[in-house]
């Protein structure tokens, strides 16, 4: 039977044969970019309790614990130089955050920028990323991210504990051990190629070659003769026979970076391997046969190029047997930490300082600036995991012989010339009651136009109230019932059984906020529903 998530007109809950599967919920969390203690970067504190039961998040040096999301340890942020005081995190409006800073604790900046009383921030800034410097010294990144994913096995040769990353490494366990070409999307230089040669050594083919080609780097004159090999004498300069790349991958795996790129001749030829599964050299006149997996990836629009003209429709769509898009930098900030450090001590290893990382005095200063660490994860990154590795590079050997990083003016200008804004609001600026300009209404829409999963995205962030959700989605009221009606994931709450209903109440002790988050219904609905069943008030 098709699990449905349930909406009472106001209401929804999961409909299961059985225990429920753990639900994947989006909550806030802090992921550290820059620590006193070099390896403590890239752990992560979640908001769980905020975003279930609205419980709001204290954070000074003590308490509460960060860890790694694959770890077993856990620690404060212990820091000598916070205050005891807590920051504290709340719920906002409309899924966003509010973050209130005493007077007298630790010194807090957004982007560089000081906190005084709080600041509040909306879910598409959380969406896009907060840094957040505490003291001068820690630098962390409030963003969202997903809970309830299945552990990961393995990083597969990758580098971050991220949303986006998590989901390229999944889409490759999916698709490895299958025979289906697959087509990489992703800008240049978020590291397609790794992603090729992570599908080629989780597959049945690991132990053939893997052959990498980038079509946008030969000469459009032999480029067919790179790829499926010639006759001797087939082309001028032609002295012998030439095999191509595609029988040089025989039993194993063929990545084509910059597809794109391909010659209209090209193209047919390609389409008629991947169809036959046999290749026709150059001058040749026999068909040869092939056993090759192939792999491509492009960062250029394939659709774009096909309705000009430019790229065979059918050739896409043999392509595409399954598609993996690889997130751009700016996508996955809470890696830029980990990334960095991951880079820095490759460098350190060349250039035997790698003891630089070792665990330093608690009042040291830290090995990675904060003002160095901010730079880094506000820049926009256009040439993405490439030029990080280059910038980080760049630092370790300026820095040789120094007991920390120096940073040349040309950087400076380089990273400050493409940060992103400095996000949220001061709490001055508007009342928790009162949107302000950063809380207008989003712009209208079509009904037609919001998909299911945005819909209950939306109903879950609003805690299932529909005006609200509406409001969200910039719908009105009576399409959101007219959507949840029309819905394969969700039915209304007449549908609860009453004994999924008392159940609940006894395990949650008539918990009216846990039951809430539990059966995932609005509170006006399920308390109308518990009278109903004489469960008493709650």
């Amino acid at each position: 039977m098709q699990q449905k998530i349930a909406v009472d007109l106001s209401t929804t809950a999961v409909r299961s044969q059985g225990p429920l599967p753990p639900a994947q919920r989006i909550v806030p969390a802090l992921t550290l970019v820059s620590h006193p203690h070099p390896q403590r970067i890239g752990e992560r504190l979640l908001f769980q309790a905020l975003a279930e039961v609205g419980r709001p998040v204290s954070l000074s040096r003590n308490a509460p614990d960060f860890s790694r999301p694959d770890g077993l340890m856990a620690l404060p942020l212990g820091d000598p130089f916070l205050s005891r005081k807590p920051v504290q995190f709340e719920p906002g409006p409309r899924g966003g955050l509010r973050m209130l800073v005493p007077e007298d604790g630790t010194q807090v900046q957004v982007a560089g920028e000081a906190v005084v009383g709080g600041r509040e921030f909306s879910r598409e800034e959380l969406q896009a990323g907060v840094p957040l410097v505490l003291a001068e010294r820690i630098v962390m990144l409030l963003h969202l991210t997903t809970t309830g994913r299945a552990p990961a096995v393995g990083d597969l040769g990758m580098v971050g504990q991220g949303e986006a990353i998590q989901q390229v490494r999944e889409d490759i366990r999916r698709v490895a051990d299958l025979l289906v070409p697959v087509l990489i999307r992703g800008e240049t230089g978020t590291g397609k190629e790794l992603v090729a040669r992570a599908i080629h050594e989780q597959g049945p083919r690991r132990a053939g070659p893997f052959i990498s080609v980038n079509l946008g780097a030969l000469s459009k004159e032999l480029v067919a003769a790179e790829l499926f090999g010639a006759q001797r004498g087939a082309y001028t300069g032609s002295t012998r026979e030439r095999d191509g790349y595609f029988r040089a991958a025989q039993g194993g795996t063929l990545f084509l970076d910059e597809v794109g790129e391909a010659p209209p001749e090209v193209q047919v030829a390609l389409l008629r391997v991947l169809e036959t599964g046999e290749v026709y050299p150059v001058g040749g006149h026999a068909p040869v046969p092939i056993d090759v997996r192939l792999v491509t990836a492009t960062d250029a629009n394939l659709e774009a190029r096909s309705e000009e003209g430019l790229f065979r429709a059918p050739l896409l769509h043999r392509l595409a047997g399954f598609e993996i898009r690889v997130p751009p930098l700016r996508e996955r900030r809470e890696d830029i930490g980990p990334l960095f450090l991951h880079f820095a001590r490759q460098e350190l290893e060349t250039t035997g300082e790698v003891a630089r990382l070792s665990s330093a005095a608690a009042r040291a200063e830290p090995w990675l600036p904060a003002s160095l660490a901010l730079r880094l994860v506000r820049f926009a990154w256009p040439g993405n995991i490439r030029q990080l590795r280059n910038v980080a590079r760049q630092l370790v050997i300026g820095s040789r012989g120094l007991p920390g990083f120096r940073v040349d003016a040309r950087l400076e200008q380089e990273l400050d010339g493409a940060a992103s804004p400095v996000p949220g609001r001061t709490l001055t600026d508007a009342t928790p009651d009162t949107p302000g300009p950063a809380e207008e209404k989003p712009t209208r829409r079509k009904p037609s136009d919001v998909g299911e999963q945005e819909l209950l995205e939306a109903l879950r962030s609003c805690s299932w109230d529909l005006k609200a959700a509406a409001d969200w989605l910039g719908i009105p009221r009576s399409s959101v019932y007219v959507l949840i009606d029309k819905s394969s994931l969700l039915r209304t709450a007449r549908d609860l059984s009453p004994e999924e209903i008392t159940r609940c109440f006894h395990e949650c002790q008539g918990d009216l906020d846990k039951m809430v988050q539990r059966l995932e219904v609005s509170r006006r609905a399920l308390q109308r529903r518990v009278r109903e069943l004489g469960l008493g008030e709650p």
